[in-house]
């Protein structure tokens, strides 16, 4: 069997080292570089001994500051179709880019659920969701029968060592004795299961949009919840501050964030192969357990 050559450009980044880790149980199958894409040095990278492209790079975090807009377009748009662009030009067959559900915009208010379908149309609410989407715009157009364009829209990604709004509620999760427990519901993806999937999108060498998610849509306060069973710590959640976080969302952002529904129909998740390699309580012991034995 000759082993799939992948490229990952990104060195260091969260989901292209987790991959690098996750494909080593099958050594005889894949052989994975990663090279930094910062500066230009990775130019001169001959791509053409590798099969298969995985764009991880990336400004991953969104932030409002405007000094910022110029360089995420620089990161997140332009090297990625640079990228993209050299990969096709050096004869690779499959280029995959990370991009995000950010591109739909931010999750709604507390009381208001948003589901989304194939059908919905991406509606981006800063430039970090505008740079991604016209990221993907870019890369659709240099597509062929012999240049494979596969486009991945996560949630939250979670697991260990991720950043974001998970260490946040595992820092709630291990401190406070109560919290609030409001009813809405999330998509998310722990870093396994995108890995897993991933590498499945390279075995069947797959093209088009996908939207992996775990199976499980959760409830935030759910998820601190068990993250202090998992640390022996019992969590009192209540729903008597609700009214008052509803009043302050407008004012703090971040809860939206938190509390805010965002998720994907569940069909549009669906693949030919189970990727789910975890279950939620599995994903969260794992993360938790293996943060502490590190």
């Amino acid at each position: 069997m000759n082993k799939k050559r992948i490229l990952i450009t990104g060195k260091g980044s969260y989901v292209g080292t987790s991959f690098m880790k996750w494909v080593e149980q099958w050594p005889k199958e894949y052989d994975v570089v990663e090279i930094s894409v910062r500066g230009e040095e990775w130019k001169q990278h001959d791509f053409s001994v590798y099969d298969v492209v995985l764009h991880v790079a990336g400004i991953a975090h969104v932030s409002t500051d405007p000094s910022m807009e110029a360089e995420y377009y620089k990161v997140n748009r332009d090297l990625t179709i640079e990228v993209a662009s050299k990969a096709k030009q050096d004869k690779i067959k499959q280029f995959i880019f990370l991009s995000s559900i950010i591109v739909y915009g931010n999750s709604t208010h507390i009381d208001k659920r948003r589901i989304i379908d194939r059908g919905t149309i991406p509606q981006p609410s800063n430039f970090y969701g505008e740079s991604k989407l016209q990221a993907e715009i870019g890369i659709k157009l240099l597509e062929s029968d012999t240049f494979k364009v596969v486009i991945i829209r996560p949630p939250m990604i979670y697991g260990k060592g991720s950043k974001g709004n998970y260490p946040r509620l595992a820092s709630y999760a291990r401190k406070l004795p109560f919290f609030p427990d409001i009813d809405n519901k999330r998509s998310v993806l722990h870093i396994d299961n995108l890995c897993e999937f991933t590498r499945l999108m390279i075995k069947n060498q797959e093209n088009g949009l996908f939207f992996p998610q775990n199976k499980e849509y959760i409830k935030t306060s759910s998820m601190v919840k068990t993250i202090a069973e998992v640390h022996g710590r019992k969590v009192l959640l209540t729903n008597k501050f609700n009214f008052v976080l509803k009043l302050m969302i407008p004012r703090i952002g971040v809860l939206d964030k938190i509390f805010g529904n965002l998720i994907y129909e569940h069909s549009v998740s669906a693949y030919k192969m189970p990727y789910c390699v975890r279950n939620f309580h599995e994903t969260i012991v794992a993360t938790e357990l293996e943060s502490e034995d590190s």
